[in-house]
């Protein structure tokens, strides 16, 4: 008997994988319902992998990518997407190469799994898990708070210890430590800053198409982007920070966002389009001047950063002073202070140490039939569906090895 933990992507595809080469294998989950998480990655469209070039997929993984050769060329992208087209669910492919579900839905995705699961006889059984038991360097069963599984292979699959709520609680990494694994720092990656900069005043205005430069705070560029972005009580969200925040390490305080919200306009053409706009109200109040420029919320906003006072007359602004507003309008500066709590993170940094896992089948060097899978190694990869094909294959190569 085979025990896979965790009802993620990562444990149900090991379970699938185990199961359909013959293995007898229960799927442990804690939780009521199988893939959580996954149910509401994408804000629920799922992003279930990316289309790239898989010489170009370990750009994209800045920890311990070369971890992952075995794992993704074992079931490559393009093998995730065959394993959905071939269970019903058809498959698009969008900007930046992220593949989603011609239906939007990320329950379909976890549908797909589900009947997979099925199909294949794994026995799903809701328990948690709380010790994985060894004898003699080998897995021998895996405790529940309900029973006892007798098991000679073990996937840990729980994920990470982000937004616990899903069920993923850091209980991959007390299972990992208390067999002997070492276990690296957690920190969160994907997730929200808070900025020196207050923002409460433009919490939720969403940004369609801003462009973004991320510096470090001795001033080197570290990330680029171009995309959506949203403004918060606390400082900065959206797509494009996200992103972000998986450049700026374990301590983002002091780099400096820089946002450009006329990024189809240089400098000189968006001063024309000021002096224009200007003409257009030339006895206007400056903070009754930028109604076709701005977003009606970030108008008082800029008008404030920008030390213009907001009722002088248009036609009274001086070159430099509209020439300073086209600046602003151009590198909208923000100042990171933290990241948000890790709960809140879409991706955990850290976790069980790659040394003491085999990068050809996912089993410990430590502990024999003990095999582990998905976010709680110690590997991760920016937004674009490529932690989610971490997870696939990882799950994959375990499943196959288990």
């Amino acid at each position: 008997m085979k025990t896979v933990i965790g009802g993620g992507p990562a444990g149900m595809m090991a379970a699938i994988t185990a199961a359909e080469r013959g293995e007898s294998v229960i799927l442990l989950e804690k939780n009521e319902k199988l893939g959580r998480k996954l149910a509401i990655t994408g804000k629920g469209r799922c992003n279930l992998t990316n289309a790239c070039p898989l010489e170009d997929f370990f750009e994209n993984v800045p920890v311990n990518g070369s971890f992952l050769y075995s794992a993704i060329y074992g079931f490559t992208n393009a093998d995730t997407v065959d394993f959905f087209e071939n269970s019903g669910v058809p498959t698009k492919v969008e900007r930046g190469n992220r593949v989603f579900p011609v239906s939007d839905r990320a329950y379909d995705v976890v549908d797909a799994l589900l009947l997979r699961l099925r199909r294949a006889g794994v026995r799903i059984v809701w328990d948690n898990a709380v010790e994985i038991l060894a004898e003699n360097g080998a897995v021998v069963g895996v405790r529940g708070e309900r029973n006892l599984y007798p098991s000679d292979g073990a996937v840990v699959a729980t994920g990470g210890a982000s937004y616990t709520q899903t069920g993923s609680t850091g209980d991959g990494y007390r299972f990992a430590k208390e067999l002997g694994h070492g276990v690296t720092e957690i920190y969160p990656s994907l997730i929200p800053i808070v900025t020196v900069e207050p923002t409460a005043a433009l919490q939720g205005l969403s940004l369609k198409n801003a462009a973004l430069t991320v510096k470090s705070p001795r001033g080197r560029v570290i990330y680029t982007d171009f995309g959506e972005m949203l403004f918060t009580h606390f400082g900065l969200s959206g797509p494009i920070i996200l992103s972000a925040s998986g450049h700026m390490g374990k301590n983002p305080e002091g780099c400096r966002i820089i946002i450009d919200l006329k990024p189809a306009l240089g400098e000189e053409k968006l001063d024309e389009r000021v002096l224009r706009d200007f003409g257009e109200n030339a006895n206007r109040d400056f903070a009754n001047s930028l109604g076709a420029l701005l977003p009606a919320k970030m108008i008082p906003y800029i008008v404030e950063r920008s030390g213009i006072p907001p009722h002088v007359k248009v036609n009274s602004v001086t070159r430099e002073r509209r020439r300073a507003l086209v600046r602003l309008l151009k590198n909208l500066e923000f100042t990171a202070r933290c990241y948000r709590p890790l709960n809140e993170a879409i991706v955990t940094c850290g976790g069980v140490n790659v040394r003491e896992v085999n990068p050809s089948t996912m089993e410990s060097r430590l502990v024999k039939g003990l095999f582990f899978a998905g976010e709680v190694l110690d590997v991760s990869a920016y937004t674009g569906g490529f932690n989610l094909q971490i997870a696939f294959s990882t799950g994959y190569l375990a499943g196959k090895n288990l």
